[in-house]
């Protein structure tokens, strides 16, 4: 019978916020796999748990995480942490969990701190609908699409950064969403130094241009208002006659009749404010 992962959340910050279970399956478990063994020894330490603990990160996830799945086959229990918060969110904790239920083995979580919700609620910004993007690509290509398909998105969003990397950050985003657009920074969370800036995005990266960045950092952004997508498409179609607008409609294979209402809907009109508008344009070719 196969034994089962254990995803086991660790502080973010303040030990005291990790939970009782958490700390119950760690003592119980045969092995926990670890992020860096360092950090997490002094963890184990801290709370006198003392179950052998192997490594499990980025550069050895593939040929680690076979060796951990064949464990898990013969029957060990295994608690998988990371550094800090959830494991298998943005570290490669998901391709090990992945391994497990690709082979049938039984996989459970153990909740506990996050620092992406932490920083949400924290924020105070819009939290109904969030979108979680985790670490921007350094590959300038991956970026600038990731960013290009962002820039209409209307759910908060929420990035992680490293202090050396934050004002690069904080630039390409003001760029990319503009300056006035509401956003959190987040920094040292749960800490004795947590610290929260809630600023447009412009005066944050004035800020943290003038004062280093320090501590790992969560960075909350505003979604796209709608209605100023619905003011800028209204905008656009007043550059065009109300003839060209049906008529672009009708070039994308609408009937003249439902052009007409989508172009009235375009404008803030009633169809027969438009219908009255073309037989304007009509009279004055």
């Amino acid at each position: 019978m196969p034994g089962t992962l254990y995803l086991c959340a660790t502080p973010i910050g303040n030990l005291e916020d990790i939970t009782l279970r958490v700390l119950r399956i760690l003592k119980e478990a045969d092995l926990i796999a670890a992020e860096d063994t360092r950090n997490s020894r002094k963890l184990l330490t801290h709370f006198d748990i003392h179950t052998p603990l192997t490594s499990y990160h980025e550069h050895n996830k593939w040929d680690k995480g076979r060796e951990l799945v064949q464990k898990l086959e013969e029957g060990l229990n295994i608690a998988l942490i990371t550094d800090a918060g959830m494991p298998a969110i943005s570290d490669p904790g998901s391709e090990l969990c992945d391994m497990a239920l690709s082979a049938g083995i039984p996989v459970t979580v153990c909740p506990g701190a996050s620092a992406a919700v932490s920083a949400l609620a924290l924020s105070g910004l819009p939290s109904g609908r969030f979108a979680f993007e985790g670490f921007l690509s350094t590959d300038k290509k991956t970026r600038e699409k990731l960013l290009a398909d962002l820039k209409e998105e209307e759910r908060t969003m929420i990035f992680y950064e490293a202090p050396h990397r934050l004002v690069r950050t904080l630039e390409v985003l003001s760029d990319t969403f503009g300056e006035d657009r509401r956003a959190a920074l987040c920094r040292e969370l749960t800490k004795k130094h947590e610290t929260l800036l809630r600023l447009p995005m412009g005066e944050l990266l004035r800020h943290f241009r003038e004062n280093e960045p320090k501590g790992e950092c969560v960075l909350v952004v505003e979604g796209r208002n709608p209605k100023e997508a619905v003011q800028e498409a209204q905008q656009e179609w007043e550059t065009l006659s109300v003839a060209e607008h049906v008529a672009f409609y009708v070039s994308g294979g609408m009937d003249r009749k439902e052009a007409m209402k989508q172009a009235a809907k375009d404008r803030g009109l009633s169809k027969r404010e438009i219908y009255a508008r073309l037989l304007e344009e009509e009279r004055q070719e």
